[in-house]
């Protein structure tokens, strides 16, 4: 029997906003229900995580506003609506587990992105805490430190 071979990751969209305003605290991966001309404007990398959260309805996790544009090859009935709510797969002990993490501890689940594992789109969720003003100052000041570390140990090896 041929070993199955694991096709490497792409990833496809990038929710970076989401890294800067929150916490990510653990991460989930979730498939994605899609219509063909969503999976076609995904592969073409059409897509738009910003300001898209997840969120709980009737004992099943949806994806709200992620923006997959319209497939322009596709005709206007076939097409769809850029915005509609998406129906995310996880086994029924991870979505318990979620539930009970966003309504007692107050966290939020926010698409960090979309990707394909072999031929399927799969959403990396995050279990995330909102980060406040001060954090992402003190964020942005240890960056900005490192960055001159950096610099400085370049300047310095080139003997400047």
């Amino acid at each position: 029997m041929a070993a199955r071979t694991e096709l490497p990751e792409k990833t496809v969209a990038d929710n970076r906003k989401a890294r800067h305003d929150y916490d990510i605290e653990e991460r989930y991966e979730a498939g994605i229900v899609l219509t063909g001309s969503e999976i076609k404007s995904i592969r073409a990398g059409r897509v738009n995580l910003r300001g898209s959260y997840a969120r709980m309805f009737q004992n099943e996790l949806w994806l709200y506003d992620a923006h997959i544009s319209p497939y322009e090859q596709s005709g206007t009935y076939f097409n769809h609506e850029p915005t509609r709510p998406r129906k995310l797969l996880l086994h029924r002990r991870e979505i318990s587990r979620i539930l009970g993490q966003i309504e007692r501890q107050g966290y939020t689940l926010v698409p960090l992105r979309i990707y394909f594992r072999g031929r399927r789109a799969k959403v990396d969720l995050g279990l995330a805490r909102g980060k406040k003003l001060y954090d992402k100052r003190q964020d942005l000041a240890k960056r900005e430190a490192t960055r001159d570390i950096q610099r400085a140990m370049k300047a310095r090896s080139r003997g400047d």
